[in-house]
């Protein structure tokens, strides 16, 4: 939008704290190259718009915004005479993208002093070689910074998660080898006893029967039921006492496998009742050889099953075999994430969950917001640990109109007044030094606000701090964080 073009006064433009140290020569080179312009209530250029001039307000009042999702959010809004915006990194050339961040406009006439982004670079080249340099160093040093940093807490957090899964992957992995080792020789107490048994002098129908009762006790461990720790040990002493009835030795080393087998007195009943009284400790022997089989089988089938599950939570949250951008059901995602960081959470911490599973899958980039939850999950885990180490994590999620809210609650210390304003600052942290890099909140703005058009809101007191993340229900364009 162009404006009224008005008469240019060294003097006024001398006048503005930006240019109060210029020289008459000076003053007189930008009122020749520049120009004053009138603009009336109404914009003046657009967010991402070629930055062609840079502006300075001489007088009225100007309004800066940025757009965020669909919405235009309002940044600055001041009548300071002097302010400026435009095509301030026009002195950087072509090593930036030269567009407008923000949008400008006037709710007043407003009087600005406009200068070509042509000739600001130029005069900031000529008359300042030295300041060039270092905003040239401050700027593209930031920058790299920035980048590295950012890298870095990537990789910190990629190694706390492989420490995290290689110590969920070892315990299920130890708990197999063990009941292999366990089974193995199981099988060859069992080996050794069913040839006792044959080199007696049992009928072919007392072997058929043993063998039938054999594998209905196998089924039955399949099915065994679960007791409280009260009803398993009133059960144990049933059956050490039926076991001491019946002349079984070690009575009370048996009576806890079949208790968690689901057997009782009435199917030791039954068993005794089908083998003669001779055979029938050697029976007994035999079936806990086989209840024990079985067990130490059920033990191998979860722990492998464990490990499978981590591994598929593991490619979950790496989305390694997804497309970028589809649609996710926020719940997976929720759930490989605390999979993963289950070992940085701990047993101390309690984790509730309270899924609306109603919900809608959303169109999103998954890996990406694994590394938001990841950020969030993390942060709430220090602030806990900050209050004494126990206490409790809710990740909830429920509708919010057109958009899904995730909503992560945690009873750490909370967020002091003064720095809730800055936390999504970069590398702002409240951690100690060493253990944050202030780019997790950063990070994760980036990625719900410019790449979901999404929000990130939080409501802090001491025992409840909750980061809320807003995703719309609607799809949204590919756009490069």
């Amino acid at each position: 939008m162009n404006g009224q073009s008005m008469p240019c006064s060294p003097a006024e433009i001398g006048s503005l704290f930006l240019f109060e140290k210029l020289t008459p020569e000076q003053l007189g080179r930008l009122c020749s190259e520049g120009r004053v312009e009138l603009f009336q209530p109404g914009p003046v250029y657009a967010e991402g718009d070629p930055a062609t001039c840079f502006y300075v307000m001489v007088e009225g009042t100007v309004v800066l915004s940025r757009r965020v999702g669909g919405d235009d959010v309002e940044v600055t809004r001041t009548s300071q005479r002097g302010v400026y915006s435009g095509a301030w990194q026009a002195y950087l050339g072509d090593r930036v993208p030269q567009v407008y961040n923000s949008s400008m406009r006037v709710t007043e006439p407003t009087r600005f002093f406009v200068l070509p982004a042509e000739t600001f670079a130029a005069v900031i080249q000529d008359w300042f070689p030295m300041a060039l340099h270092l905003l040239e160093g401050l700027f593209f040093g930031q920058k790299s910074t920035q980048s590295a940093i950012n890298q870095r807490e990537r990789l910190l957090a990629l190694g706390s998660l492989s420490a995290g899964l290689t110590h969920e992957l070892n315990n299920p992995a130890a708990a197999a080898v063990r009941a292999t080792a366990t089974l193995r020789e199981r099988v060859a107490k069992m080996r050794h006893k069913l040839a006792l048994i044959t080199q007696g002098s049992y009928s072919p129908e007392v072997i058929a029967n043993l063998v039938d009762i054999q594998e209905r006790t196998a089924e039955r461990v399949a099915k065994a039921p679960t007791l409280s720790p009260l009803e398993a040990s009133d059960r144990e002493d049933e059956l050490t006492d039926w076991l001491d009835d019946h002349g079984i030795q070690e009575g009370w080393r048996i009576a806890p496998t079949f208790v968690q087998a689901g057997l009782d007195a009435d199917w030791l009943d039954r068993i005794a009742a089908a083998v003669d009284e001779e055979i029938l400790p050697s029976a007994i022997g035999w079936l806990n050889y086989t209840v024990e089989t079985e067990l130490l089988m059920d033990e191998i089938n979860d722990s492998t099953n464990r490990i499978s599950h981590l591994v598929d939570a593991a490619k979950q949250y790496s989305q390694l075999d997804r497309a970028p951008f589809r649609n996710a059901d926020v719940h997976e995602l929720l759930d490989s994430t605390l999979l993963m960081l289950s070992g940085k959470i701990g047993r101390r911490i309690k984790v509730v969950k309270e899924y609306d599973r109603t919900l809608p899958k959303i169109p999103a980039y998954p890996a990406e917001l694994n590394q938001v939850w990841t950020n969030l999950i993390d942060n709430a885990v220090s602030a806990i640990n900050g209050a004494g180490g126990e206490g409790t994590l809710t990740v909830r999620t429920a509708p919010d109109h057109d958009r899904l809210l995730v909503e992560f609650r945690d009873t750490g210390t909370g967020i002091p007044p003064e720095h809730r304003g800055r936390i999504f600052d970069p590398f702002f942290t409240t951690k100690p030094v060493g253990e944050g890099t202030g780019l997790g909140l950063d990070i994760s703005w980036r990625i719900v606000v410019n790449k979901h058009h999404g929000s990130i809101q939080v409501e802090s007191q001491p025992g409840d701090t909750r980061f809320q993340v807003l995703l719309p229900l609607t799809s949204v364009e590919e756009e490069s964080v």
